[in-house]
């Protein structure tokens, strides 16, 4: 797979997100097929243009520890993708620290690598949840 393949399934993949759902860079390469290639996954979305159509949810995908990833001092990324996330209606709580976490029990969208979603039922899909890898 290609650069360009690469960013194209991340792209596919990352559309069929549900709204109000969240998953992780990595369980978007394990969805592709390339499972050790979720740093990947980020540059991809990094790489994404605004106005890129069908629109891609870039905002659903978090870190694995439940976390939205700091682009670095002086950026608003992580806050823009914050403000999209609770637009949705997804809570994103404030630690200690101040990284901003996604709870995934509620949240979490991770289906079998194997079962394709677009097939899934809405039954399948609502209970998706399970603590990453």
């Amino acid at each position: 797979m290609d650069s360009a393949e690469f960013h194209a399934a991340v792209y596919d993949k990352v559309r069929e997100i549900p709204a109000q759902k969240v998953t992780t860079y990595g369980h978007i390469a394990k969805l592709i097929g390339m499972p050790n290639h979720s740093r990947h996954v980020g540059q991809a979305l990094k790489f994404l243009s605004p106005n890129t159509n069908p629109p891609v949810p870039w905002h659903r995908v978090i870190g694995a520890s439940g976390t939205i990833s700091s682009r670095g001092p002086g950026t608003d990324g992580a806050q823009r993708q914050r403000d999209a996330l609770e637009a949705e209606g997804v809570e994103v709580t404030v630690g200690r620290t101040g990284e901003m976490r996604v709870d995934f029990g509620r949240y979490g969208w991770f289906p079998s690598p194997q079962v394709s979603t677009s097939t899934t039922t809405e039954a399948n899909t609502s209970s998706d949840a399970e603590e990453p890898s």
